[in-house]
């Protein structure tokens, strides 16, 4: 029986999810205040931690600072739960290494989702240590093709439906992806709600990198465009196999710098391009990053391509009948067919 360790200064709700771990079969420790549970961690050694961020005494931050600098806690995964929705307070818990946060009023199903991920990713981690045994060395991956084929061996398999997020932005960065099959797109929000795709991934293509040298949350969510297969190695492993193969470090900051360029030419083209360029520059990135086969089409709802585009989807609509008209392209539904590349790019 997994044991829980549960820190919640609110006498009814600690019952309450007292009551609710015990239903799925796990051993409850429950502590009122901050410094009981960390009294309460050393002498029950948990497999996972909830604890709450407001609490008299000590408070959940300063529970977590505690136990991350105790050998035998350090390790333990730390789960916050708290009315606080402030950005700045969840990049503070996470900022300290908190593996997880669950806003208060939460769903059931959150709650136990978070710890049996939480456990689930501590056995992955223990048992590859015990299959490597401590004389072996991390693999020799010198470049990204070895490195693809070290994800396929010994990567979690995750699958997803279409517009199922892979994470969201503020979640904790646990993972490095690589795409088995499928495609993802990352995004960004403004402030007005509106949806800025930062780049799209296929089949062979990593992501979820760009928060792997700090411990900070991810910067933006990431989501299937359609049905898709990602192998998912946790970030520690993935910082390990950097750490000992200074080529494939190189290779990564390549791929980073590559995103960097990609990014300030897409910004200059949505500060000074026009409708037409804009719409043509988004149709263009896309068949460079899908390659599709020759005679297909590439298979895109219009208001990603918009998205991308950074305009609005009616005015890409009017841009694409336009190209249509033209015959630099054909559409039916999702699928466009570029019929003419050179006349795209001359726009």
């Amino acid at each position: 029986m997994k044991k829980v360790l549960l820190i919640e200064d609110d006498d009814q709700l600690r019952e309450n999810i007292t009551e609710l771990l015990e239903i799925y079969n796990y051993r409850v420790y429950a502590a009122e205040e901050g410094r009981k549970g960390v009294d309460l961690a050393h002498e029950v050694h948990p497999d996972v931690i909830v604890c709450d961020i407001m609490m008299p005494g000590m408070d959940g931050y300063q529970v977590l600072e505690k136990l991350s600098h105790e050998n035998d806690t350090r390790k333990i995964p730390f789960i916050y739960m708290s009315a606080k929705s402030d950005r700045s307070d969840v990049r503070k818990g996470m900022d300290l290494g908190a593996d997880d946060y669950i806003p208060k009023p939460f769903e059931e199903t959150e709650l136990i989702s978070a710890i049996e991920n939480r456990i689930a990713r501590v056995e992955i981690l223990r048992k590859k240590e015990e299959e490597e045994g401590p004389g072996n060395e991390t693999p020799a991956i010198q470049d990204l093709e070895n490195l693809r084929s070290w994800f396929a061996g010994h990567g979690e398999i995750v699958e997803l439906r279409s517009k199922n997020h892979v994470y969201e932005e503020g979640n904790h960065s646990n993972y490095v992806y690589l795409i088995r099959d499928g495609m993802v797109k990352t995004i960004t929000m403004d402030e007005s709600g509106h949806e800025l795709i930062n780049k799209v991934y296929r089949e062979g293509d990593f992501f979820g990198y760009t928060s792997l040298m700090e411990t900070t949350p991810y910067r933006e969510s990431a989501i299937a465009i359609k049905s898709c297969s990602l192998f998912a190695v946790p970030k520690e492993i993935m910082s390990d196999i950097l750490l000992k193969n200074h080529h494939l470090t190189l290779a990564i900051i390549d791929l980073l710098s590559s995103d960097i360029i990609s990014y300030k030419e897409r910004l200059l083209q949505m500060a000074y391009g026009t409708v037409r360029k804009k719409a043509a520059s988004s149709i263009l990135q896309f068949l460079s990053q899908l390659q599709p086969k020759p005679g297909e089409g590439i298979y895109i709802s219009r208001s990603d391509l918009a998205s991308v585009a950074g305009i609005a989807p009616e005015s890409f609509i009017r841009a694409l009948t336009e190209f249509k008209n033209e015959g630099l392209i054909t559409s039916k539904g999702r699928n466009i067919k570029v019929l003419d590349v050179e006349g795209l790019k001359r726009i």
